[in-house]
């Protein structure tokens, strides 16, 4: 019955949760965008995939106080508005000829609405499920259109980029501006604009509400002389985290990258190829979840673990004058090495939630305190890529790989031992 009385805001959700990822998903292939545009180095092309993550790092704690202090309603105005905001000055960035800045300062801003819309939506749809299973289950069906969202945006970037590919400089290069993906733009906006309508007129439930010095305490934890940093497996799970995002987005990321400036492929190729990358991930999920109650966290993470490490070392050593063919039907340059990058989506889909389960296992009363300093962490899904980005021009594309390589050894590490409680005597 509640959820019946609440369907338009979980519909609402499911439409942010997809907002989320397509927004996010961007800085990828705008990267690419940014290279071409302005002519900058695969490092500083990176800044707007790093700009979008760093947000979190900043907007973690006050997003939280906010959502405690003012609840879901006021709180999703104010996310919805700023991701407008942040849409709106990658648009103009497209507009005026030395944008490149105003593109960099859309991209973090839009950073601040995805982290804020991550804070609310979440304990938003597990509220309206009563928590528990079916709580769970709302979130998991959020997750799917996240995956589905993560794999569209490829797609629709590299359409709109291959509208403007025909029109080639004197190095032969095909040569793209943020400008070609207006459209794009435009229909974000739009969206999220009569979502502002939609959260104003439905009926949204709220919780309790606490002063902004309680929300304080209650997300810093400071009710004693312990709090969920006194757990020694929390702090490698964090780093876990933050690892984990920069691989995850590594490897997208610098798969467009290869493809379009060092092989020389069609956007429009490069992002169906890339696009099979999230898709994978979404499948790996589903298989995920159905064995996630047959298998421990800390065997699936070690499993994953090793896995996308011997695709990703396999990409490294397998040459790139092999190329994919299918039958009869050859898909001309494209080095086989890259379905093993995008196969590697099957084994990081699962790697956030086993890593969340194990760092939080045993927290008791800190485990709020600690996902929320979880959200902080994700800002390693643009650190990561850039410190990748960075090496991409000193040594190329796939070796930028062994960074991707050295993150994958300490998730190994973790999920074989670092994962261990051996702060137990704490009271929780």
């Amino acid at each position: 019955m509640k959820i019946r009385k609440y369907l338009p805001v979980i519909i609402l959700s499911y439409v942010l949760f997809f907002m989320i990822a397509f927004v996010t998903g961007l800085q990828n292939p705008l990267g690419v965008i940014v290279k071409s545009q302005y002519g900058v180095s695969m490092g500083i092309a990176q800044l707007g995939n790093f700009a979008n993550f760093i947000a979190y790092a900043f907007m973690g704690l006050p997003a939280g106080l906010m959502l405690k202090k003012y609840g879901y309603r006021f709180s999703l105005i104010v996310a919805v508005t700023v991701g407008i905001i942040g849409l709106g000055l990658m648009f103009f960035s497209g507009q005026i000829s030395r944008g490149l800045w105003l593109y960099f300062l859309g991209a973090f801003i839009s950073g601040f609405s995805m982290c804020m819309l991550n804070t609310v939506v979440n304990p938003l749809l597990n509220s309206l499920g009563g928590g528990g299973n079916k709580g769970n289950q709302l979130i998991q069906w959020g997750g799917s259109l996240n995956s589905i969202a993560a794999t569209i945006v490829p797609f629709v970037v590299g359409f709109l980029m291959g509208r403007s590919a025909g029109a080639r400089p004197a190095d032969g290069l095909p040569h793209f501006e943020i400008a070609d993906v207006n459209p794009m733009f435009i229909i974000l906006v739009a969206i999220f604009a009569v979502s502002i309508l939609v959260i104003m007129f439905i009926d949204v439930p709220e919780s309790g509400t606490v002063e902004t010095k309680e929300a304080l305490a209650e997300l810093t934890g400071r009710d004693g002389e312990y709090s969920c940093f006194s757990f020694r497996h929390f702090i490698l799970g964090s780093v876990a985290v933050f690892l984990y995002t920069g691989v995850e987005v590594g490897i997208a990321n610098m798969t467009n990258l290869y493809l379009i400036h060092e092989v020389g492929v069609d956007p429009r190729t490069t992002g169906a190829i890339v696009a099979f990358y999230w898709f994978f991930m979404f499948v790996g999920r589903l298989i995920g979840g159905t064995l996630g109650s047959k298998f421990s966290s800390r065997d699936m993470l070690q499993f994953s673990s090793i896995m996308a490490m011997i695709l990703i070392l396999v990409t490294i050593f397998t040459p790139e004058k092999i190329t994919i063919t299918l039958g009869r039907y050859s898909l001309g340059n494209i080095p086989v090495n890259v379905v093993f990058l995008v196969l590697t989506g099957l084994f990081t889909s699962v790697m956030w939630g086993n890593i969340y389960n194990l760092s939080v296992e045993g927290l008791g009363k800190y485990t709020s305190m600690a996902t929320g300093f979880f959200m902080m962490m994700v800002c390693g899904g643009g650190i990561v890529p850039a410190i990748q980005g960075i090496f991409a021009d000193l040594a190329g594309c796939r070796a930028s790989f062994w960074i991707i390589i050295a993150c994958l050894c300490y998730l190994l590490y973790y999920g074989s031992t670092g994962y261990r409680n051996v702060n137990r005597k704490i009271p929780v």
